[in-house]
């Protein structure tokens, strides 16, 4: 019983595989001209800075013989986020179909053969190639030119195998010519034509029919009688069209400030002509985001299989042999062409990263924006005055105890004591959020005076907040640092048996002010171990190691971990007995007056 079952499962798999990609049976269908397709225009785009964007098609489009509507635009949505509808009281939408169709486009003529072809039934004068180079060239004859043979796509799908798809003609390369006087007809190779003379008018233009993937929104209208328009419209969330913003903040000197937010469109999704772009700061979830919906045409069997889950091990064997040979024995059909209409990935611009997803979703809206697919375009976005004031910042990271410097080679101690002298004061600019719009993540650019002082990270800055620039080192502002031991105690306390010892230590910071003016400097200072006292009204907590990284300023690795953290095993014990301790203090400096920071601080170990 089992094995009946498995097999019945096996048989409704290929069943429904050869259903879903098998190319449709063979059949006569009449190509559509390209001017009973449409566009349906955009009328607004939500742009996300991850590079997703919402659009909403809308508009009244012409309808075809059957009263549908037939689109020669083909979305590419995420799985789940395609919507079509139709808002005319006449019409109800019962389906949208995606499909490759033939299409007569015209266009042009451009070559000696799509000439010939467009003219049938001209009257020309004929000039050809000699047969031989010794052969002199023959003089130019008229003739009327009576077509150029070929096998239409109808004839082909009537005589190809079933279910063998929709075929394109298939032009032959001769051109039938009728000699004057009823002399017969002369066919000659297209390669033996050398030029010819169109003794009156001729057509410029030449029809030919091609493949188009087109969308047809199917439409009910009531009493069965369609009219020539419809009210449709579609709305998707695709990939292809991403802002990146950025700021200008011009000071004053005196504690206010001009910022301007700017957003670069990146489009490489489709045409907008006049639509209202909605800027969102921050970035929702988009759980479906990497698989594209059926809809777009752009998946292969294969990748679709591997969104069908299904138990039986036989049946997904089934499953996936049966892909391999519909991929292998559709050459011939319409589908070939859709894995080659996949776009390659798009350049949509440098990403801005950090905080982007914890930032609240806002949206600044931007009228009338026209921008075709390919193009960039730099837009204001908003403009708002702030107060700021000038701070001084000196973030001091704590050192590995000696005992663990020792067992590093030389290029790592040298890396750490380079990490350990960067510590410098650091000139901000704080920049008061107090208006209604949010500060998103995003480059800031610093001008005083029309001059550029320098280019930081504008951090997202909900209104009421405030947020810094770093502007440059301050290098007015001396800092000296020293560290001593003053005490060491063995077998100070006892765990699981074990002696550990305590080191107990002493601290100080140094600062001197040689600029003109006073500044005022906020100090941070971590410690490795159990930070006890501080003088100068320093605040002295330990830091929650597994969630606060502020006490790793030096890093670059995005850890909460300066870099040379995990180059020591450290043992379980040392977190038992020991944290990471932080001072904060916030001084006063004078010109030419030193200020002394002093603390204290233990650590344990064995």
């Amino acid at each position: 019983m089992r094995r009946r079952h498995t097999s019945l499962l096996a048989t409704l798999a290929a069943a429904t595989l050869c259903g879903l990609f098998a190319p449709p049976p063979a059949r006569a269908d009449k190509a559509t001209p390209l001017s009973a397709t449409a566009q349906l225009p955009v009328k607004e785009v939500t742009i996300f800075k991850d590079g997703h964007a919402f659009v909403l098609h809308a508009g009244r489009m012409p309808t075809d013989e059957k009263g549908n509507v037939v689109l020669d635009y083909l979305p590419s949505p995420v799985l789940g986020a395609f919507w079509p509808s139709c808002t005319d009281k006449a019409a109800k939408l019962s389906a949208v179909t995606a499909s490759q169709r033939k299409v007569l486009v015209e266009r042009t003529a451009i070559a000696l053969r799509d000439l010939i072809e467009a003219n049938v039934g001209a009257d020309v004068l004929v000039t050809e190639r000699p047969l031989t180079n010794q052969e002199k060239p023959a003089p130019p004859y008229p003739a009327t030119i009576g077509g150029l043979p070929e096998q239409s796509g109808e004839e082909l799908e009537r005589t190809s195998p079933p279910n063998g798809g929709d075929k394109l003609p298939v032009k032959g390369s001769v051109v039938l010519l009728k000699l004057p006087g009823g002399n017969g007809t002369k066919v000659v190779p297209i390669e033996r034509i050398v030029d010819v003379t169109f003794l009156k008018d001729h057509k410029p233009r030449l029809a030919a029919e091609e493949f188009r993937t087109l969308l047809t929104m199917k439409l009910e209208w009531a009493d069965k009688k369609p009219q020539k328009e419809a009210d449709v419209g579609m709305m998707y969330l695709q990939k292809g069209l991403r802002w990146i913003p950025s700021y200008k903040v011009t000071i004053d000197g005196k504690g206010g400030a001009t910022v301007r937010l700017q957003g670069t469109l990146v489009n490489e999704l489709c045409d907008l002509d006049d639509v209202t772009a909605h800027l969102v700061v921050g970035v929702p979830t988009f759980a479906f985001k990497d698989s594209m919906d059926p809809i777009a045409l752009g998946q292969n069997a294969a990748q679709v299989a591997r969104l069908v889950s299904l138990d039986n091990g036989q049946v997904s064997n089934n499953f996936s042999n049966s892909i391999m040979v519909q991929r292998q024995s559709n050459n011939d059909s319409a589908m070939v062409g859709v894995a080659a209409d996949a776009a390659a990935p798009a350049d949509l611009g440098p990403e801005v990263s950090g905080g982007a997803k914890s930032e609240d979703l806002f949206l600044f809206t931007v009228k009338h924006v026209s921008l075709k697919k390919g193009q960039r375009m730099v837009v204001p976005v908003a403009e708002y005055s702030v107060k700021y004031r000038d701070v001084y910042t000196l973030d001091v990271p704590f050192a590995p105890p000696p005992e663990v410097w020792r067992g590093f080679d030389t290029n790592r101690q040298a890396e750490v004591a380079r990490q350990l002298s960067a510590a410098r004061v650091m000139h901000k600019v704080r920049l008061a959020n107090a208006g209604q719009f949010p500060f998103t993540t995003a480059p800031a650019l610093i001008v005083k005076d029309d001059r550029v002082l320098a280019q930081g990270m504008m951090t997202y800055t909900a209104p009421g907040a405030e947020t810094d620039l770093e502007v440059t080192t301050a290098i007015d502002i001396r800092v000296q640092k020293t560290d001593a031991e003053t005490k060491r105690t063995p077998d100070a306390t006892q765990w699981n048996g074990q002696h550990y010892g305590r080191i107990d230590l002493a601290g100080q910071i140094k600062l001197l002010n040689f600029g003109k003016q006073a500044v005022e400097v906020e100090v941070v200072r971590h410690v490795l171990g159990n930070v006890e006292k501080a003088d100068n009204d320093g605040v002295a907590v330990m830091v929650n190691a597994f969630e606060d990284s502020t006490f790793a300023p030096t890093t670059r690795t995005g850890s909460d971990h300066p870099t040379w953290w995990g180059w020591y095993n450290w043992p379980g014990w040392w977190h038992h007995f020991n944290g990471i301790g932080r001072i904060r203090w916030t001084v006063k400096l004078e010109p030419g007056k030193p200020v002394d920071l002093k603390y204290t601080w233990n650590y344990y170990w064995r």
